[in-house]
């Protein structure tokens, strides 16, 4: 990013690791709207810096805004999920984030559920502080999310609850092809990722790691693990393989695979609920201003 003065020019057309200069890149705008990949975010802020002229004086207090759009699909359970959002970045620290989540879930009744998530992240530690090469950056964020939807009530859940999490991203140029490693907490009552509802919080863990082969496209895995939601509500651990091509100095398109779990592996541990929904092809188009 921009605002991330410290990623190295080099990889100028980093997107999954990086965004620096001339081009889009991560972090993009998941799911929720936070800046990250899909599922999970990452220690930078979203947004660059302004071009020069009449805007020049906004530099240094807000971003320039970026915009995500993705669709999932998952015809296992004959779900499709479509989400939009915008995150700007205040002082070059506080990223501030919105994002809203339509759900169709064709098999059960046609219930239509509508999200909408309120983020905020502070970037507490710049990658490469203290003149050194491996200090990651670090960022502490939260997301309020709210649950549009008919099964929340009707299974006892609350249709609001916070995602709290802490989490540490590092660009590594040392090696022979340039590495993003990511991995972070994730404090939340989140029910199928706060579609379905929110129950009793739990301690989760993720992480994310791509490599750029070439200077226009990158290749990563995402993994994010299920929280233990309480009442014997158990979230299946989430991944996802994907591609990233950096098509203009502003646009960004990502192809994945995603995996929520067995739809049809509902217990685990006697008679605990695994909720999962099965996988599916994502599609996401980005756009930095």
């Amino acid at each position: 990013m921009k605002n991330n003065a410290s990623i190295s020019s080099k990889l100028a057309v980093l997107a999954l690791g990086a965004s620096l200069a001339a081009v889009a890149g991560v972090p993009l705008n998941n799911l929720q709207g936070t800046g990250g990949i899909a599922f999970n975010p990452l220690a930078y802020t979203a947004g660059q810096k302004w071009e020069s002229g009449s805007t020049t004086n906004l530099n240094g207090i807000v971003s320039t805004p970026q915009f995500g759009t993705w669709f999932v699909t998952l015809p296992d359970a004959d779900i499709d999920w479509w989400a939009v959002s915008t995150a700007i970045t205040f002082f070059e620290r506080l990223e501030v984030s919105y994002g809203y989540g339509f759900v169709n879930a064709h098999k059960y009744g046609d219930n239509s559920i509508s999200t909408h998530n309120l983020g905020a992240k502070v970037r507490i530690l710049d990658e490469n502080a203290f003149d050194s090469a491996w200090v990651p950056a670090i960022a502490l964020g939260t997301v309020y999310k709210y649950t549009d939807s008919a099964t929340a009530g009707a299974l006892g859940l609350d249709d609001y609850g916070f995602d709290f999490y802490a989490v540490a991203s590092k660009l590594i140029t040392q090696t022979p092809i340039p590495v993003l490693v990511s991995a972070g907490l994730l404090y939340s009552d989140e029910v199928v990722n706060g579609i379905v509802g929110h129950n009793d919080y739990g301690l989760g863990a993720f992480a994310n790691i791509d490599i750029i082969p070439v200077e226009n496209f990158a290749i990563g895995f995402e993994w994010k693990q299920g929280i233990d939601a309480g009442d014997k509500i158990h979230n299946n651990n989430y991944w996802n393989a994907h591609v990233a091509w950096f098509v203009k100095p502003n646009l960004t398109l990502v192809l994945a695979y995603a995996d929520t779990g067995d739809k049809d592996k509902f217990y685990r541990y006697g008679k605990t609920k695994e909720l999962g929904v099965g996988g599916g092809p994502v599609f996401s188009l980005q756009y930095q201003f």
